[in-house]
């Protein structure tokens, strides 16, 4: 039985993990939040040791290791901007770190990562787990045998991801672009991470909108011209998704290929864990081609919208809601 502790056990994605940890068989020894909004901890691991304060938490995963129980990982749920810090803290402990998206804001930042994963001899991991989504693998066969057909061939994409989002969202600092990195990297960048995988490096890209509930763009592959889509504005979904308890659409559309894969995301953390547990998980260096691209995304100059935009580029911006 693998031993854990996690970091962020208030987040909003801790029960991913925290679910993915149980069907493993892993056992939780310790979590960390500065908040204490826990309670989920009770339908997984009510026995785990909780600390709001850093150092105390610090200290028992020492005291573990002095009794020779220490962590085999540390599973990292905290806002984007302490990634970095909280993975380089997990591989001095003596664990390996399984790290929510993204492993960091800034892409050079990766290099310094593996260095210390080198030094410590532990390993970062990181949930990439569009590449493990059902729809997505079946995607990735046939524009692999398109391209072995005619290895010049472009694809025409459209990526379209709104996920809805309340006025929290403002608060939190999920709307603070300096610690989530923005709306491209804090909901797109597994989407990104998809597309890379997919159709291979960026050549191009363009970004016609970034605001603080959307942005745009068009990224263009050696073999796909991408127009994508994401917001967090509920007032930008397709009519017929309006009305839906989830609120979210989720579409690829390209060629003769269209799906949306709205469903069948609630395994794949667990995916993930037993992949990353049976020696096959993806690495700081696997992420890094997406985290540089949103960063990319993030530092370009805005271009005029264009025939190659998205359609829903098109649509009017909304005003900030705490601000005119």
């Amino acid at each position: 039985m693998k031993r854990f502790a996690l970091i962020g056990a208030a987040g909003y994605i801790a029960p991913k993990h925290l679910q993915a940890i149980a069907d493993v068989g892993g056992e939780l020894l310790a979590a960390y939040d500065p908040s204490d909004s826990v309670g989920h901890l009770d339908s997984y691991f009510p026995q785990a040791s909780f600390f709001t304060e850093f150092e105390r938490f610090d200290r028992y995963l020492n005291k573990l290791s002095d009794l020779g129980k220490g962590v085999d990982y540390i599973s990292i749920c905290s806002p984007n901007y302490l990634h970095d810090s909280h993975i380089r803290y997990a591989l001095r402990t003596g664990a390996h770190c399984i790290c929510e998206k993204p492993l960091a804001l800034r892409p050079w930042n990766i290099k310094g990562l593996t260095k210390a994963s080198e030094k410590h001899g532990n390993q970062i991991f990181t949930i990439l787990q569009l590449r493990l989504h059902k729809n997505v693998i079946a995607l990735k066969k046939p524009v692999e045998d398109k391209l072995k057909e005619n290895s010049n061939y472009v694809f025409d994409v459209d990526l379209t991801y709104i996920t809805s989002r309340g006025n929290w969202y403002y608060a939190s600092w999920k709307g603070d672009e300096e610690k989530s990195g923005g709306i491209a990297t804090n909901i797109g960048v597994h989407f990104f991470d998809m597309l890379q995988w997919i159709f291979g490096e960026i050549e191009n890209h363009q970004v016609y909108v970034r605001a603080h509930d959307r942005a745009s763009g068009t990224i263009y592959f050696k073999n796909a011209k991408v127009r994508w889509f994401l917001s967090i504005n509920a007032e930008t979904l397709p009519e017929a998704d309006k009305h839906s308890d989830a609120r979210v659409h989720r579409s690829l559309s390209f060629d003769s290929w269209s799906f949306d894969f709205t469903d069948g995301f609630s395994e794949l953390h667990n995916d993930s864990y037993e992949h990353i547990l049976a020696g096959n998980g993806f690495s700081e260096e696997d992420a890094e081609p997406a985290i540089r691209m949103v960063h990319q995304i993030r530092e370009a100059k805005l271009s005029p919208i264009t025939e190659d935009a998205h359609e829903l580029a098109f649509l009017p911006l909304s005003t900030h809601p705490f601000y005119s």
